[in-house]
């Protein structure tokens, strides 16, 4: 069916195709990137510290596979906010403070890149499809649904990744409902009516549909778990299931997984965080070993992994474990690299900025992330 919606869509991808660049674009031949926020907002001690991890794969099997960065760091600067909005858009684009507030709410973060990101850079340079490129988003996270594209004016919507989230299958299940018919007028308005209310969280101008092989994994999604939603995992377990289905089915050059769930301390209950890292953790060894056994990622694949902010413990508070006040742990987090190409089993004991993750994966895959504040992090290459 096409919408109003949609036909402008279209004019604004047609449009940009032919800007420069879009006709330059080589055959990728380097590795995959599966690039993982380790998100929430994590502390060192409960992740990569040996006596206190509740990550035992991560910090005692995959680290020894590459290079260990125990002390990265979130720079202090005015209008740099520690939060999970801001820190995966500046790993996404390598740059603080690279986008731009759009009708936010208290302590909601409603941004959207002003600058390039890693999907847009990527495709860019090379002729991947936007299926080959995607983002795994959590259901809590419905504001971070529009990381998939920024608005530099050279880049954009025709470079854009591809999501996978529920926010996503949502729309593609009601579309679905709508075309197969059969339903009673009240089914119908409400069908129409939730969609409608997912439809109204995007204000951009260009809202593509997804393309026909998301839309198709969607359709073997919905086969296997239905339309209710009692059926699929929740919360990360949900995002390690798309990911690694998609590894299987859409064959991603770079995938990034935006856990989410330690940021459920926020209700005041230690468990629910160090039981969500252990959740991360469990995720992380079944994305490795899916690329380990499968022929097209295993000995191509390298695993970035970073936290999207760190996380205070101030006992004098009623709910500990907060990042929203801009405290010296809420800057400090740390990244792991492992893969073809990376130096194994090194603990890197040098400051790193977080505007570097970026170009660092660029540098791995072989483009330029030329709007980045940093450098790659040469040292971790071997």
């Amino acid at each position: 069916m096409i919408t109003r919606r949609t036909f402008t869509a279209g004019l604004g991808a047609g449009a940009l195709a032919g800007m420069p660049g879009a006709l330059q674009a080589s055959e990728y031949r380097g590795p995959n990137v599966v690039l993982v926020r380790f998100g929430g907002g994590v502390r060192r001690f409960e992740t990569i510290d040996e006596a206190g991890t509740y990550a035992p794969y991560l910090r005692n099997h995959l680290a020894k596979r590459g290079v260990l960065i125990p002390d990265v760091r979130i720079e202090q600067l005015d209008g740099v906010d520690t939060s999970h909005a801001e820190g995966t858009l500046n790993i996404l684009t390598g740059r603080y403070l690279g986008y731009r507030d759009v009708a936010s709410r208290f302590q909601i973060d409603r941004l959207e890149p002003t600058e390039p990101t890693l999907f847009e850079y990527l495709r860019e340079a090379f002729d991947i499809p936007a299926h080959q490129v995607l983002l795994i988003n959590g259901e809590d996270r419905p504001q971070e649904e529009f990381f998939t594209f920024g608005m530099n004016p050279h880049y954009g919507i025709t470079y854009r990744s591809e999501m996978l989230s529920l926010h996503r299958f949502k729309l593609h299940k009601y579309a679905r409902q709508l075309e197969e018919g059969g339903l009673t007028d009240e089914a119908r308005d409400a069908i129409v009516e939730a969609q409608s209310e997912l439809l109204a969280a995007d204000h951009r101008e260009f809202a593509p549909e997804q393309s026909p092989a998301v839309q198709g994994f969607w359709d073997g999604w919905r086969r296997d778990y239905g339309d209710d939603g009692f059926r699929n995992a929740r919360g990360d377990r949900l995002l390690t299931a798309l990911a690694t289905r998609a590894l299987a089915e859409l064959r991603p050059r770079l995938m990034m997984v935006n856990y989410q769930d330690p940021d459920y301390v926020h209700w005041g209950n230690p468990s629910h965080y160090t039981r969500a890292i252990s959740i991360i953790d469990e995720g992380l060894e079944r994305l490795v070993a899916a690329a380990d056994a499968d022929p097209f990622y295993r000995g191509n694949t390298v695993f970035v992994i970073t936290p999207d902010c760190g996380r205070d413990a101030n006992p004098l508070m009623d709910v500990p474990f907060q990042h929203h006040f801009n405290s010296r742990a809420a800057h400090e987090t740390w990244a792991l690299i492992s893969g073809p190409g990376i130096v194994t089993d090194r603990v890197f004991d040098r400051v790193v900025d977080q505007s570097a993750i970026a170009p660092t994966v660029a540098a791995i895959m072989g483009f330029r992330a030329h709007r980045s504040e940093n450098r790659a992090i040469d040292a971790v290459f071997a």
